[in-house]
């Protein structure tokens, strides 16, 4: 049995997360985490609401609350609608658990007995009006790259520049608004990435069957410009990791914390012990290769603006301690979704979030649409004519007409239950011999985590049904040869069987509802395909279950275009 550790990007906690966010990385971990999970193999699913920085304080200052109650109160929100999508995660913690505060902590000082951390001097922005230095997140103002002009003073989020706060044109503070500000000295931290840039160029070389759009994004970064750099790993806030060498004070670091980017990547790890502490779990199997995590195949999940992080100072930091930690072993990066013309946005409030999703259509809807159209080979685009389409065609007529038919075909003329019949003919084996091509190239798909390649292949699977059903006209057949009939039923009630155990990793909530209606739990993935078939016997009752997908009419998607056209308040 194979052991998988997968993570996805966490998630800020300054508020609800749109559908974009969903699809670049939540989704489909999910979607991995439950097909390993299918196929027997033992996985470890982790993810957590990232709490710390300036995102986090702004957030809870404008909904005038304390920045712990706001992150406690947002955190329980998050997994709500995590569990509403069926994000199946062993784990949802917290980056500002106790574990996470310990074990960041623990890495700064391990970093520093290597000689990796240095103390720098360095000209910060001060606001006078706001009484306080202004961290990056803290100063918004025009992107000197591309003239965005509300580009943030660590990252601009239109052209994904990574930039300082002294780089903005016209700054000011998104605390105040004020633009009454001043350059002053200030001491902080640094991690020394660029004394790691040649280990760092040679774990990434060798990772060859990485997507290009990771490792691309990785190179550029250490060859590009100067080269990679190094980064600073404090700022002056309040909620956050204190600044500490192990469990020692840091002279000098006095009221400053650790930057969200040290510590959120940490909180992989540190969900780890949270998960043991819950569960009585063993995290260090998972995460220390001297403690068994060298047979641990680790994968992480996130959209193409995280890979810096994930390829470079994540990894610096986990070399650096010279400790025995696991490192990614592939990481699944995606583009963007923009939305209807235009870019999904948190901060701006545009596009479809996940609550509200939630609220128009169950999960499933939306977990086919967004996995069988996810940004791998280059950025998507959500429209609410392509989600129709979408869902009538293959969810609707697809899937959803084939157990219709079948089911209420056969109680008609058989009862509820499965019929005796026949043996099968050439046309029944054929259908066995597509299957099984299929069902393996379903599978390579999935194991190598090409999630469009692996929808179509499954939207494939289930037309093969239809078009066996269609051929053979089991309700033809019932006048002439009754018989032959149930044997075609029978296949085909074994079919929706296992078409729930395939659907499972994309449309969990229908899975389980054609499962149900088959009067099994049987859950077990196929590998004599011909045997799938044989599952349910003679006599085996089932039930008509409720129409599976409702198709979307023309009048709802034309209300919900206009419902979702501006911008969430």
């Amino acid at each position: 049995m194979a052991r998988h550790l997968i993570t996805s990007a966490i998630p800020y906690i300054n508020g609800i997360k749109h559908l974009g966010n969903l699809v670049g990385s939540q989704l489909p971990a999910d979607l991995f985490a439950r097909y390993k999970r299918g196929r027997g193999d033992e996985v470890l699913f982790l993810c957590a609401t990232d709490e710390h920085g300036t995102p986090a304080e702004l957030a809870a200052a404008k909904a005038g609350k304390p920045v712990d109650e706001f992150c406690a109160e947002m955190h329980a929100v998050q997994a709500q609608i995590a569990d509403g999508f069926g994000l199946s995660f062993d784990h949802f913690g917290r980056s500002s658990s106790p574990q996470n505060h310990t074990l960041t902590q623990h890495f700064a000082g391990k970093l520093n007995e290597a000689g990796l951390i240095q103390e720098i001097s360095e000209k910060q922005v001060y606001s006078h009006a706001d009484g306080r230095f202004l961290p990056d997140r803290y100063i918004e103002g025009t992107c000197p790259n591309c003239g965005y002009e509300n580009a943030r003073g660590d990252q601009c989020e239109n052209c994904t520049k990574q930039l300082d706060p002294t780089d903005l044109i016209n700054p000011r503070s998104a605390i105040s608004g004020s633009t009454d500000l001043e350059v002053r000295e200030t001491k902080h931290l640094y991690l020394r990435q660029s004394a790691l840039k040649d280990d760092l160029d040679a774990w990434i070389t060798s990772k060859t069957d990485w997507p290009i759009l990771t490792t691309s994004i990785a190179k550029k970064w250490l060859h590009d410009g100067d080269g990679l750099q190094d980064r600073g790993i404090t700022r002056d806030l309040h909620w956050g990791v204190p600044v500490k060498n192990g469990d020692q004070d840091w002279p000098g670091m006095e009221g400053k914390v650790f930057y969200v980017w040290f510590d959120a990547p940490i909180e992989y790890i540190a969900c780890a012990g949270e998960w043991a502490e819950k569960s009585g779990g063993d995290w260090e199997r998972w995460w220390r290769t001297d403690k068994g995590a060298d047979d641990v195949t680790y994968t992480q999940f996130m959209g193409k603006d995280n890979v810096p992080f994930h390829t470079l100072s994540f990894p610096a930091t986990i070399m650096g301690s010279g400790e025995p930690w696991k490192l990614v072993d592939y990481i699944k990066s995606f583009n963007y979704l923009n939305y209807d013309g235009g870019q999904f946005s948190t901060s701006q409030g545009r596009g479809v979030f996940m609550d509200q999703a939630l609220e128009i259509l169950p999960a499933d809807y939306w977990r086919w649409w967004l996995l069988s159209h996810a940004p791998e080979s280059s950025d998507s685009e959500f429209t609410w004519e392509n989600f129709q389409a979408s869902v009538n065609k293959d969810l609707s007529d697809v899937l959803g007409n084939l157990v219709s038919r079948v089911t209420k075909f056969c109680r008609s003329k058989f009862g509820e239950e499965v019929p005796a019949g026949g043996a099968w003919g050439p046309a029944e084996e054929a259908l066995i011999t597509e299957l099984t091509t299929r069902i393996r190239a379903y599978e390579g798909h999935m194991d190598k985590m090409e999630v469009r390649k692996s929808a179509a292949e499954l939207r494939a699977i289930w037309a093969a049904g239809n078009e066996y059903l269609q051929a053979a006209a089991p309700w033809v057949t019932f006048k002439e040869d009754p018989e032959k009939a149930g044997a075609q039923i029978r296949l085909a009630l074994n079919l929706i069987r296992l078409y729930g155990v395939l659907s499972a990793p994309f449309i969990p909530t229908a899975s389980a509802t054609l499962l149900s209606a088959m009067n099994t739990l049987d859950m077990t993935w196929p590998t004599d395909i011909k045997a799938a078939l044989e599952t349910l016997p003679e006599g085996h009752g089932f039930a008509v279950p409720d129409n599976l997908f409702a198709k979307i009419t023309d009048d709802q998607r034309i209300e919900w275009q206009e419902k979702f056209a501006g911008v969430r308040t």
